[in-house]
């Protein structure tokens, strides 16, 4: 150990320096003695082996300290061995990571920029998305796609609804949709005269994006269902809801109901059994995001449920809509999906595959990548 530990720690001079030795492979038999000499002969091909060895392990060494000052390194992969002739032919191609580690000198390319590598959200009608959760979230289910668009150019903002993710008012107090709605209202309310924003409407989000269409028409650039209430004029959610009963049971036995005036009044809130998330909101989503949400979500309001919409072709119908289904979706179910857009016509109807109720944790890119196509498109052309 002594001479090896000298050999690491001394270098020799290169002009000193001899090729590495290479150890000889030996049978298992070249070791034993034969006769009354096989002790001796044991001991001298011990003895060369462990020389053998330490002069390998030296050479190595060596030849990794002269990489470093300028001498010949050991071989290495040919796209490591040629890269410089490589970059003369145009930029560096990626390198597998299949079966290595990410090096610092690999080009990192995030998903969202081979997205919108050449947008321009300034270009655009407004760069600025409003994110509205639906019955029982808050702004934090948006965190995926909060970064992803902002890595994208846009400006976002996402709501906590009355009662909601940090908002500290009680679920069991909110008497109406306006109620409930209002901070998405008092911030379209709140922007400038020639501003205007595209809302995103998750589930129950859907009813108060309608109800600010209604309100705000010529503040809102497009509106954005994502499995999203998208209802008609004199319907509430419950109608939809309980359209969803009929054809899947998941719902009703999630669903538990809170009365904070007493039994003989009408329920306050709706509560969602935490045994059930997972099936009902949550069955194509991460753990993690899962476990997130178990502990974040809140009671449902349930007046602005039982609230049925008013809306004209004047206001909410001059506002540009598109609806985007989710495939997998146990809470509101693919077909209620489709009834609805059958019912109220949106502009076009965009469809992510795979995706639960919770598309911003299931399908994250691919919701993304829908949002910035709605984003960016044009408005249709008019017949002449």
């Amino acid at each position: 150990m002594g001479s090896l530990m000298s050999c690491l720690s001394d270098p020799c001079p290169s002009g000193n320096r001899s090729p590495p030795l290479q150890a000889k492979r030996r049978s298992s038999t070249s070791s034993r003695g034969r006769g009354g000499g096989g002790g001796r002969d044991s001991a001298k091909a011990s003895v060369s082996i462990d020389e053998e060895a330490l002069a390998a392990a030296a050479a190595l060494v060596l030849g990794q300290r002269g990489a470093a000052g300028g001498l010949g390194a050991f071989e290495r992969s040919a796209s490591v061995r040629y890269a410089a002739k490589r970059q003369s032919q145009g930029p560096p191609l990626p390198r597998s990571c299949s079966t290595r580690p990410r090096s610092l000198a690999d080009p990192e390319l995030q998903p969202q920029q081979l997205l919108a590598k050449d947008l321009n959200t300034k270009d655009l009608e407004t760069n600025v998305i409003v994110l509205v959760h639906g019955g029982g979230f808050g702004a934090w289910c948006w965190y995926k796609s909060i970064s992803l668009l902002e890595d994208s150019g846009f400006k976002v903002n996402a709501i906590d609804l009355t009662g909601s993710g940090i908002h500290s008012y009680d679920t069991n107090k909110i008497s109406s949709l306006s109620e409930y709605a209002e901070p998405l209202t008092s911030y379209l309310k709140g922007l400038g005269g020639a501003e205007k924003v595209i809302l995103v409407a998750h589930d129950l989000g859907g009813v108060c994006v309608s109800y600010a269409m209604e309100m705000f028409p010529s503040k809102v650039a497009k509106a954005v269902f994502l499995c999203a209430a998208m209802l008609t004029n004199g319907n509430s959610a419950l109608d939809m809801f309980q359209q969803q009963m009929d054809t899947n049971g998941t719902l009703q036995k999630a669903q538990e109901f809170v009365y904070s005036n007493g039994k003989d009044r009408p329920p306050t809130a709706i509560n969602i059994d935490r045994a059930l998330l997972r099936d009902l909101l949550f069955n194509q989503s991460p753990s993690k995001d899962v476990s997130l949400a178990s502990v974040s979500m809140r009671p449902i309001p349930f007046a602005p449920v039982l609230e049925k919409l008013v809306l004209t072709a004047e206001n909410y119908g001059s506002v540009r809509r598109f609806y985007v289904e989710t495939t997998e979706d146990n809470a509101i179910p693919l077909p209620l999906q489709q009834s609805m857009c059958g019912a109220n016509p949106p502009e076009k109807v965009l469809r992510l595959k795979g995706a639960d109720h919770a598309p911003f944790f299931s399908k994250p890119q691919a919701l993304h990548k829908t949002l910035v196509e709605i984003a960016t498109m044009p408005p249709p052309v008019q017949a002449s």
